[in-house]
């Protein structure tokens, strides 16, 4: 049973009509819109939007998530430049990239993020760049593939704690993810890795207590922290609302074990504030 606390946004549409149409021109998605961003209305007005490459269906089936599971697409050879351009356009100084899980693909997509980020760097010398990765089955090959174009942050949500992986994430593992993490840093050091979860959706805050442990001890430097919403009634369902003492507490003890930035708030997603949080990341 949900509590009675809700959460409204209000945005200028005409700032989203205006990133949108320039998404379109260059057929690209974002996952502002495909995962129905309640932030999509602050980063219209900032010009801003987080890319989401490799088409806009999904292979895995997440609860949680808004995403399309359908057929994949084709692998669009022009988007890596795309999103370099519409980057250049809307004047960016740190560009966000994800993907949807493409398991059906021989390297889950990493070239084509591979690709995506040096067109970034190339087009946009003076842009930091920082990526959301699925977890690619767990084959460093592809991860390392990602990581020879040195994104300036490597960002692989964990999503929920651990005992929820069956309700939330049937096809991912969480120590598969949590390995995904500590690979990363161990092999490019010089990278800022960071994760991100939800609350709301069953956990206890004992539970919350030990994914954070298990994040910080994967040398994770940046973390997300924010509320579960229900894209509709066919997805998971939306326990309870966590307060605002609920997330500092959990801003508190993730800090005191350790981790360098924390951005925990209802409205809190992957790349909220993506680039504050890299040079607070940067600075400690």
């Amino acid at each position: 049973m949900t509590n009675q606390y809700k959460i409204k946004v209000r945005y200028n549409a005409n700032e989203v009509d205006k990133v949108k149409s320039l998404m379109a021109s260059l057929n690209l998605n974002t996952v502002c819109n495909e995962a129905n961003c309640p932030n999509i209305g602050e980063c219209s007005k900032k010009k801003t939007a987080t890319f989401m490459i490799l088409g806009k269906n999904c292979t895995r089936n997440c609860s949680f998530c808004n995403v399309t599971n359908a057929k994949p697409e084709y692998v669009d050879e022009n988007e890596p430049r795309n999103v370099a351009l519409a980057a250049k356009e809307l004047g960016l100084h740190h560009v966000v990239v994800t993907s949807v899980t493409r398991d059906d693909l021989d390297d889950g997509g990493a070239e084509q993020f591979k690709q995506t980020i040096l067109e970034i760097k190339n087009l946009c010398v003076n842009a930091t760049v920082e990526v959301l990765i699925p977890d690619f089955l767990g084959n460093t090959r592809d991860i390392d593939t990602v990581l020879s174009a040195s994104p300036d942050v490597l960002n692989h949500n964990v999503e929920t704690v651990k005992e929820l992986y069956y309700k939330v994430r049937p096809q991912a593992i969480y120590e598969r993810s949590l390995e995904l993490l500590r690979y990363c840093k161990h092999t490019r050091p010089d990278i800022l890795t960071k994760t991100g979860f939800m609350v709301g959706l069953g956990e206890s805050f004992e539970q919350i207590k030990q994914l954070i442990k298990d994040i910080a001890e994967n040398q994770v430097a940046l973390l997300t922290i924010g509320q579960y919403l229900r894209p509709s009634n066919d997805h998971a369902e939306l326990v309870r609302y966590a307060t605002e003492q609920d997330f500092l507490e959990y801003k508190q003890f993730a800090e005191s074990v350790g981790i360098k930035h924390v951005v925990s708030m209802p409205l809190a997603r992957s790349s909220y504030q993506s680039y504050e949080a890299l040079l607070a990341g940067r600075s400690k």
